[in-house]
């Protein structure tokens, strides 16, 4: 009978190799590119949308954990070399726009945020353009902190940075189809000035993450995004100020 000693020490081997590997979980997402742009128009039928996976957004940034049916959201992403698209499906029983004005306690409205960093550096953010924290109004508008003409941050929006649209749906549960396309800009981007976005180019690596603060009337209540962050001093709310804490997504072709 031939010894299994040789066969056993190989697979103890192969195990320990792979205990000391990062899993997939820790590479960088792959998003896949498309050849036909999705209408941004609230609708999810476009060809883009048919194939992918859905992308949990479930890691909870602030607040307490909602119930399913006060708030629960998914989405896909693909690109073109023009910009990044997003489709978010996303179960609110309630939406909220308190605010009239767009720049004020737009955190505590019903919103959608985009957070992106064009080379995937991470680090501050708050009063400069290393990354931005888009935040999708129910009316449309894109807000994000950025330096005035004094040097002071405060809020200012970006519309021009990221086109998009929702609708609900008919049907029960009404679920909100969010669809968005969004121009990256680097840090040399300068507000009020004439900026030229980034040509996206396969294997690119950009910082992303997605989140959605769920306000029911006046107060922001749950904040739900795609990625865990660890918390610092027990605050998870990082991501507005911090690209660090964003995960990393890589175009594929």
């Amino acid at each position: 009978m031939k010894s299994t000693k040789p066969l056993i020490s190989a697979f103890t081997s192969a195990l320990f190799i792979a205990m000391l590997t990062p899993t997939a979980q820790a590479k960088p997402d792959s998003v896949m590119f498309t050849v036909h742009a999705p209408v941004i128009d609230g609708v999810a039928n476009d060809a883009a949308w048919k194939e992918g996976d859905w992308h949990e957004m479930t890691s909870l940034m602030w607040g307490t954990s909602p119930a399913p049916s006060d708030f629960s959201g998914r989405y896909k992403l693909r690109w073109d070399k023009k910009a990044l698209y997003l489709l978010a499906e996303i179960e609110d029983d309630h939406l909220s726009d308190t605010y009239a004005n767009p720049l004020e306690r737009y955190w505590d409205d019903d919103c959608l945020e985009i957070f992106i960093d064009a080379d995937a550096s991470g680090g501050d953010h708050f009063n400069n353009y290393n990354a931005f924290a888009y935040h999708l109004a129910l009316d449309n508008q894109v807000v994000d902190i950025g330096p005035n003409k004094a040097g002071e941050a405060v809020p200012q929006l970006y519309n021009n940075h990221v086109e998009n649209k929702w609708q609900r749906d008919i049907s029960a549960p009404h679920k909100v189809y969010w669809e968005a396309a969004v121009r990256v800009f680097d840090d040399s981007y300068q507000h009020g000035k004439d900026n030229s976005p980034l040509i996206l180019k396969e294997n690119m690596a950009l910082g992303f993450m997605l989140a959605y603060c769920d306000a029911d009337g006046g107060d922001r209540e749950h904040f739900l995004g795609s990625h865990e962050i660890t918390p610092v001093n027990g605050d998870k709310n990082l991501g507005f100020k911090d690209a660090s804490v964003f995960g990393k997504v890589t175009l594929a072709k």
